[in-house]
């Protein structure tokens, strides 16, 4: 590979962490201040948590689109929108606090924000070896991390300093100046790219994953994947499959997003803390979160290749953790705060496993965009179910019985993972 070919890729890299980055502290940062907004503007949990709920619906419905337009439209472009929108939708959340408008905005945020993931994941397949891919899988998550980590930093400051409503303001500038930044050096970047060799994800796609140009047989990559599209339908018994897939991501949404979102409420609750305080403990997250997205990205490029497997073997020690907080839910502020980040650190290790490394064995059936969109989309199901329901539980039955709902959907897909092990090594299989 040319030597300007390796800095385009570390450009695109780059600049693909940073948008992660940008779209997590434009997305989660409603959920950092929840509890503020809560205690400050005299509103139920339930009357709050509904923004949330709607965000990761039109979320998780966007996926859908985001991944069909993915394989249609330039990936930059889409997320240069989503990007732009998000920025305008931070702005209008402080400025009309009312309920029934955060959650229209909050709405529109969350489709925004999924014009980010499936174009990204294209993008990279489309320019990246399958190694390089699933490393990259990793930076990009720290993108992700970085943001949580800077928002449970700032959001006590912005809180102490101007109240909740400045942390809206400052993520949305960071979008406006890193969204022109963006369209900027990815268009670069695919050009140099484009001129030399890059690599492919399989085999069978490697003229299409190499984004060609057509200097040899004046095809475009959209063409070449457009034709893979006709002739390379989707094996038998896929649908079963991806539901079983699914359904195992949807129980790690339930975790990851549910305990993100509510666990600052559940420890200033239990042990009587200050919002500002509780929000600060969140930073323990991200951290095992990065962790645990390493740990199971190096599991599964060096010790277990089957991801369904490398899920199980990752949703196990969730689910532990996770029984171990529901035996003992008032015991200690700290252990509850290590079991609780040790169950999202765990989530955030499936998620890169059935989220990020699934979609590029469809490259074969140009299919990766829409995967991508539809297995992302699962993991909002979850978020919304556990956004609004583990404020119905709280508010009705207490932290106990929430915890044990995390157990249970832990174990569920601990059990789903096992059972998708040999139809997904079947499908492995059809795609080399």
């Amino acid at each position: 590979m040319k030597q300007q070919d390796h800095q385009a890729e570390r450009i695109l890299i780059g600049f693909c962490v940073a948008a992660y980055f940008v779209s997590y502290i434009t997305r989660i940062n409603y959920g950092t201040v929840l509890l503020e907004i809560v205690n400050s503007e005299g509103i139920t949990k339930m009357s709050a948590s509904m923004a949330v709920t709607g965000s990761f619906v039109t979320y998780g419905i966007g996926q859908l689109i985001s991944g069909w337009l993915g394989d249609r439209i330039k990936p930059r472009y889409l997320m240069f929108i989503g990007l732009m929108v998000s920025a305008g939708m931070n702005v209008c959340v402080p400025l009309f606090s009312r309920p029934a408008a955060m959650l229209v905005f909050w709405c529109i945020n969350g489709f925004a924000q999924a014009l980010m993931w499936p174009p990204m994941v294209r993008l990279l397949s489309d320019y990246l070896d399958q190694d390089t891919y699933k490393k990259s899988c990793v930076w990009v998550s720290w993108g992700s991390f970085a943001g949580t980590i800077f928002l449970y930093l700032f959001a006590p400051v912005c809180i102490v300093w101007k109240g909740w409503r400045s942390l809206f303001f400052l993520c949305a500038g960071c979008a406006v100046l890193f969204a022109f930044a963006w369209i900027k050096a990815i268009g670069s970047a695919e050009k140099r790219m484009q001129k030399g060799s890059a690599g492919s994800f399989t085999k069978a796609t490697a003229g299409a994953s190499r984004g060609d140009t057509g200097t040899e047989n004046g095809t475009s990559l959209e063409e070449n994947t457009s034709a893979l599209q006709k002739t390379i339908p989707l094996p038998e018994k896929t649908a079963p499959m991806l539901a079983i897939i699914m359904l195992a991501i949807m129980m790690q949404g339930i975790l990851r997003d549910g305990i993100t979102t509510w666990m600052p409420s559940y420890i200033s609750e239990t042990f009587h803390l200050a919002s500002s305080i509780s929000i600060l403990t969140g930073i323990a997250l991200p951290l095992f979160g990065i962790m645990c997205s390493q740990i199971a990205s190096l599991i599964n490029r060096k010790l277990i290749h089957n991801e369904l497997r490398c899920g199980m073997a990752i949703f196990a020690p969730g689910f532990v953790a996770a029984f171990l907080l529901w035996l003992m839910p008032n015991g200690n502020a700290v252990l509850s705060v290590f079991l609780s980040a040790l169950i999202t650190g765990c989530m955030h290790g499936v998620n890169m496993i059935l989220v990020s490394m699934i979609p590029p064995f469809f490259k074969k059936f140009n299919r990766v965009g829409f995967i991508s969109g539809l297995v992302n989309s699962c993991t909002y199901v979850g978020s919304a179910i556990s956004s609004y329901g583990i404020a119905w539980i709280a508010d009705k039955s207490g932290w106990n019985l929430v915890i044990l709902f995390w157990t249970i959907a832990a174990l569920c897909g601990t059990l789903l993972c096992l059972m998708g092990i040999k139809p997904w090594k079947k499908f492995v299989r059809k795609c080399v």
